[in-house]
């Protein structure tokens, strides 16, 4: 089966440029609505494999997009690893034991595929419902992303814990990215494995970090997650959103490690960013 989707991250032909939607299935749509309200809350939603593809195909059959995207959460990891993740209406994602120090990320576990089969078995179940009508992206967040969140206990916007960790106990946080790094390769491997056609590296926070910051604490991190993804699935594209990443200077770097996915980065100039990957900009 050929995909427009698929054939462009792969740079062979397509019969159009395709296109995907973030949160291409979410509140704006009043079915996914109903779905959520069934549900209960969201974690419910994302944990009940049915109901994960019943959001999931919805988007796909009112709109002629070209790939369907697995309705889950980027920090089910974290969750796995025991902080506890819960959220707090109007306020976003929380975790009830963020991380503290040293030794609270050593007793993290990495091993964490068995306590995550909801979203393995959520894969197939979507996998087996779109009947190759559009590819299937899976999806993490990048390890720097989900450190982010753990350490701050949730959302944040100044990351004011993040960077004291950072500049203070640099080995304490390239020990938590490296356990991240660990569980988001078994993470995706699993994903494909169950149905994914591609996946993609959600680096929602990246844009908080110096440049050298980034290439030492968030690119490392996914250029070590593309190797050991590609170790066991070569075909398999990875790609990355680097959201708030608005250095152009960068571009080049992650796409030396994998396809950047544009995101209509409203901090990228268009005409910087094709200058800076080489393109002429008409």
């Amino acid at each position: 089966m050929s995909f427009d989707y698929i054939n462009a991250l792969l740079k062979k032909p397509t019969t159009r440029t395709p296109i995907w939607v973030m949160r291409q299935a979410g509140r704006y749509l009043p079915e996914y609505r109903a779905t959520r309200k069934k549900a209960g809350d969201f974690m419910s939603l994302c944990k009940n494999p049915q109901l994960a593809c019943e959001v999931t195909l919805q988007p796909i059959d009112r709109f002629d997009l070209d790939a369907a995207i697995l309705f889950s959460d980027i920090l089910t990891i974290p969750d796995a690893m025991g902080l506890g993740l819960y959220f707090s209406e109007g306020e976003g994602p929380k975790f009830k034991n963020p991380i503290q120090n040293l030794q609270t990320i050593e007793q993290l576990p990495t091993d964490l595929n068995n306590d995550l089969t909801y979203v393995f078995d959520g894969v197939s179940t979507i996998k087996k419902a779109l009947n190759n009508r559009v590819p299937l992206i899976g999806f993490s967040g990048s390890p720097w992303t989900l450190a982010t969140y753990m350490i701050e206990g949730g959302s944040s916007k100044t990351f004011a814990n993040t960077k004291k960790m950072l500049f203070n106990e640099p080995k304490a946080l390239h020990l938590l990215l490296d356990k991240l790094t660990h569980s988001v390769i078994a993470y995706l491997n699993q994903q494909i494995l169950s149905g994914a056609d591609s996946v993609m590296i959600f680096d929602t926070w990246g844009g908080v970090l110096s440049k050298q910051n980034y290439l030492d604490f968030s690119l490392d991190t996914m250029a070590k997650i593309v190797k050991g993804v590609k170790a066991k699935h070569p075909n398999i594209p990875i790609t990355c959103l680097a959201k708030t990443v608005a250095n152009t200077s960068l571009i080049l770097p992650i796409r030396s490690v994998m396809v950047l996915a544009s995101t209509g980065q409203w901090s990228w100039v268009m005409c910087k960013t094709k200058l800076a990957i080489g393109l002429p900009f008409r």
